[in-house]
C-alpha cells in the first residue's frame, strides 16, 4: 500500500526529530541533553518529541526495531542447505567484507559509541535490546524447527548466535572508539569472524538446516 501523505509526513517529522536529537547527543554528551533542547532544536513542541519518543533514550536508539529483528530475519531467509549459525555467519561477513555502515564500519562511530560509553542508560537499554533480540531468535528458532515449547534448544542455540553477532559489534565498537579506520577493523573483524567459526560446535553449526522441501 501507497504512503499517504500524513504518513509520510510523520515519518519525515520523525526522522528529522531523531537526526537532531543525535547531533546534539553527540556534541554535548547524553546526559547534558533535555527532551526540551530537542524540541527547540527542531522547532516542535516538546509534547511532540514524547509523541514519536517516549523516552530519551529512544531519541537515540532509534532504529532499534530493526536491530531487534535482524538476527530473526537473517536465520528466516537462510538459503536451503545452510543453518541458522551459518547464514548468520555469512550475513556479519557480507556486511563486515563491504565496509558497512550497519555493523558500525563507518567514519563517526566510535563518537556514537562514546556516548554510549558514558550513558548508563544507554547501556542498559542496549543490554535490554540483546536480550529481547535473543527473545526474538529463539521464537524465530522454534517456529523454524517445530520444537516443542517445552525443548531448551531453540533458547541454547540463541544464546550462542547471539554471542556470535555480540562479539562482532563489541570488537567493531571497541576499535571504532579507539579512532581507527573502518576499513583495517573491517580486516581484522573477517579474521575474528574465521576464529569464531572455529570455536563453534558443529552441534551449532548444523542446527535448522533449511530443507528443499
Amino acid at each position: 500500500m501507497a504512503e499517504g501523505l500524513r504518513e509520510r509526513k510523520k515519518r519525515q517529522t520523525r526522522q528529522r526529530i531523531s537526526d537532531i536529537a543525535t547531533g546534539l547527543f553527540l556534541e554535548r554528551g547524553f546526559a547534558a541533553v533535555t527532551m526540551a533542547d530537542v524540541a527547540e532544536a527542531a522547532d516542535v513542541s516538546v509534547n511532540t518529541v514524547y509523541n514519536y519518543f517516549p523516552a530519551k533514550e529512544d531519541l537515540f536508539l532509534d532504529r532499534a526495531a530493526g536491530v531487534v529483528e535482524r538476527l530473526a530475519r537473517w536465520v528466516r531467509g537462510r538459503a536451503v542447505g545452510e543453518s541458522a549459525a551459518r547464514a548468520v555467519l555469512r550475513e556479519l561477513r557480507e556486511e563486515v567484507e563491504a565496509v558497512s555502515p550497519r555493523v558500525g564500519l563507518m567514519e563517526g562511530y566510535g563518537r556514537f559509541m562514546r556516548v554510549v560509553h558514558e550513558a548508563p542508560t544507554l547501556r542498559s537499554r542496549l543490554w535490554s535490546l540483546q536480550q529481547e533480540s535473543q527473545d526474538t531468535l529463539e521464537s524465530a528458532l522454534r517456529e523454524e524447527t517445530g520444537a516443542a515449547p517445552d525443548d531448551p534448544l531453540p533458547g541454547l542455540m540463541a544464546g550462542q548466535i547471539c554471542w556470535i553477532q555480540q562479539t562482532v559489534f563489541v570488537t567493531i565498537g571497541r576499535e571504532m572508539l579507539k579512532g581507527r579506520h573502518p576499513n583495517e577493523v573491517s580486516r581484522e573483524v573477517l579474521d575474528l569472524l574465521d576464529d569464531i567459526e572455529d570455536l563453534v560446535s558443529e552441534k551449532v553449526l548444523n542446527y535448522a538446516v533449511r530443507g528443499a522441501g
